[in-house]
């Protein structure tokens, strides 16, 4: 689910409609009016789901018969097919007084084996496998980013914020109780060992961030005082 071009929802699922259904309760209300990307052709039940709600647009590599049929009576509802979502520029343009500043596209990908974990207390193969969530997620979120994320189903999203203070609570007060156990990513590194203590408060287990801070030390520190998992990526996402 995006709402101006933020994801307020997203999941991974067995089937492409558990993994809608789940994305669309991350955020209710934000996903009204909202877009849909799929990452897989549409299918009779997932069309049959999001008639439910207002939708702007959908995105997807395909659309059954089925499917189409159920969506064709939304009206205003607009249905994008394109086969390779993977495919775009290479640079990203931006409009300025008096000119153009023009950026490469982040399409870094990512690498579990290049990451670093300076904690005391090691990610478990589960807890990587949702930190790896976690981070691709984020990377999509307006900086200051924060997710927190369980079971591959975004809980909260923090986006945009001048601060990563604020982009923490924000993500931490939508998550709620269910914050307990979570993971929390963060486009860029912790300044200050703040954030990580909130989090902890709030039950998150393990943390993923870049790194590169020159007081990298003081979140680690905290991290192993309040029994976290810190992966560092060495990879920052800053999207603008």
């Amino acid at each position: 689910m995006l709402k101006h071009t933020n994801p307020c929802g997203m999941a991974m699922a067995d089937s492409l409609a558990s993994a809608y259904e789940r994305a669309f309760a991350a955020d209710s209300i934000s996903a009204f009016g909202g877009i849909v990307a799929l990452n897989q052709p549409i299918d009779a039940a997932t069309a049959t789901a999001m008639t439910k709600t207002f939708l702007e647009c959908i995105v997807a590599p395909g659309c059954d018969a089925a499917a189409q049929a159920i969506l064709s009576k939304k009206g205003n509802l607009r249905v994008l097919l394109l086969a390779d979502l993977l495919a775009g520029p290479k640079v990203a343009p931006k409009a300025i007084a008096g000119g153009v500043l023009v950026q490469a596209v982040d399409d870094a990908l990512d690498d579990p084996s290049q990451w670093t974990v300076p904690t005391e207390r090691k990610p478990t193969t589960a807890e990587l496998e949702e930190l790896l969530f976690a981070w691709r997620v984020v990377k999509h979120v307006k900086s200051n980013a924060i997710v927190v994320t369980k079971d591959r189903t975004t809980l909260g999203v923090g986006a945009g914020q001048m601060n990563r203070v604020g982009a923490v609570d924000i993500a931490l007060r939508q998550a709620g109780e269910a914050a307990t156990g979570a993971i929390l990513a963060s486009d860029g590194f912790f300044p200050f060992d703040d954030s990580v203590r909130t989090a902890a408060a709030q039950g998150i287990g393990a943390i993923v961030q870049p790194g590169g801070s020159k007081r990298d030390q003081d979140s680690i520190d905290a991290a192993n005082e309040l029994g976290l998992v810190m992966v560092m990526t060495g990879i920052r996402h800053f999207l603008h």
